[in-house]
C-alpha cells in the first residue's frame, strides 16, 4: 500500500514537471491582443508606427513626442498586456520632458507573432534601429526603460548598444532565480527554458544606471534589486518604492517621479 502511494506521488510530480516544461511559455508570457485606449485619450499626440524586426515580424508601436525633449525613452514593457496598459506611466514620462518609443513585442497588441525570448530582443533591437536610424536620435539621447521582464530585455539592449542611460523597474535578475522562488517546490533551475539573465547582461553595462524598486512587490522581492545594484561596473542609483509590483508607480508616484528627475538631473538632462 506504501508502495503504491509512493509510485501514485512519483507519478504525480513528473506529471507536474513535464506540465512545466510544455506550458512554461504560459508561465512567462500574458499578453492581450485588445487595445484598450491610447495616448490621446490622456491628451497625448502620437503617431501609431508599424516597423519590422530582423525576422521578419512586423511590429507595433506608438512615438509620443515631447515638445523640445533632449531625451527618448525607449519603453520595454513587462510580460503581461499590452502598451495600452502603460498610458499612465506614458504620461508621466511625457510630463517630465521626455519623447517617448513603446513598442508591443510579437505576440502583444497589434504585433505579429508569438512571443519568445531571442524574439524579444530582436524586438527591442528592431525598436533601437527605428529610432536611430529612421528617426536620426543619437544613441546617446536615448534611455533604455524596461519594466519587470522588460527590464531583462532593457539590460541586453544596453550592452550592445551605446545609450545614454538604464531604468529599471520592478526587475528580477534571471527567470531561473525567480521562478525558484516562485515554485520552490520544483527544479525549476534545470526545468527553465528561458533565461532574461538581467544580472549577467549588467556585468557588461557601462552607461549609468537607475533602479526602482518597492519593497512590498508580492512578485519580484526586494533582494533582486540589491543583487542587480550590486552587479557590474556601472554606476547605479537605486530608489526604493512603496506598493505593489504592478502599481508601485503610482502608489510612489511622488518618490517615482523625483527619482527620475533626480536621475535626469545627474545625466544633465532636465
Amino acid at each position: 500500500m506504501a508502495w503504491t502511494i509512493l509510485s501514485l506521488g512519483v507519478l504525480v510530480y513528473v506529471g507536474i514537471l513535464l506540465l512545466f516544461w510544455v506550458f512554461q511559455d504560459r508561465l512567462v508570457y500574458y499578453p492581450t491582443r485588445l487595445l484598450e485606449g491610447t495616448p490621446d485619450e490622456v491628451g497625448l499626440a502620437y503617431e501609431s508606427i508599424e516597423f519590422l524586426a530582423s525576422d521578419g515580424v512586423r511590429l507595433h508601436g506608438w512615438w509620443i513626442p515631447a515638445p523640445n525633449s533632449q531625451s527618448t525613452v525607449l519603453f520595454l514593457h513587462g510580460n503581461g498586456g499590452n502598451v495600452s496598459h502603460r498610458l499612465d506611466k506614458i504620461r508621466i514620462l511625457y510630463d517630465l520632458g521626455l519623447s517617448v518609443f513603446i513598442l508591443d513585442y510579437r505576440g502583444y497588441g497589434q504585433s505579429e507573432g508569438r512571443p519568445d525570448e531571442v524574439g524579444t530582443y530582436r524586438d527591442a533591437e528592431a525598436a533601437w534601429s527605428y529610432l536611430t536610424e529612421r528617426r536620426g536620435i543619437p544613441p546617446g539621447h536615448i534611455i533604455l526603460y524596461g519594466e519587470s521582464l522588460g527590464g531583462a530585455v532593457a539590460a541586453y539592449l544596453a550592452q550592445r548598444f551605446p545609450a545614454r542611460a538604464l531604468v529599471l523597474e520592478a526587475a528580477f535578475t534571471s527567470i531561473p532565480e525567480i521562478a525558484a522562488q516562485l515554485y520552490p517546490f520544483l527544479p525549476v533551475r534545470w526545468l527553465a527554458r528561458f533565461r532574461y539573465d538581467t544580472r549577467s547582461y549588467l556585468e557588461r553595462v557601462s552607461c549609468p544606471v537607475l533602479i526602482f524598486h518597492s519593497r512590498d512587490d508580492e512578485i519580484v522581492g526586494f533582494s533582486h534589486a540589491l543583487r542587480l545594484q550590486a552587479t557590474g561596473p556601472a554606476p547605479k542609483v537605486l530608489v526604493e518604492l512603496r506598493g505593489g509590483h504592478n502599481d508601485a508607480f503610482l502608489v510612489a508616484q511622488d518618490r517615482y517621479e523625483a527619482g527620475w528627475r533626480d536621475f535626469l538631473r545627474q545625466l544633465r538632462i532636465t
